[in-house]
């Protein structure tokens, strides 16, 4: 039985950083390329779920 070390582990991602300057710059660029902002108001969702009606019994 061969023992893999530590060494033969996929890398982690980096950790993810982005400045309000570079998060600027990228809606600038998305709003430039004719993108358009769309706000949602509070408390909507985007997930469409089926209703689920659970049945206990033979009814």
């Amino acid at each position: 039985m061969r023992i893999k070390n530590s060494h033969s582990r996929t890398p982690k991602a980096p950790p993810a950083t982005a400045t309000s300057e570079s998060l600027e710059a990228q809606v600038a660029a998305f709003l430039k390329q004719g993108g358009e902002i769309q706000e949602i108001a509070k408390g909507v969702s985007a997930q469409v779920t089926p209703s689920r009606h659970i049945r206990i019994g033979n009814k």
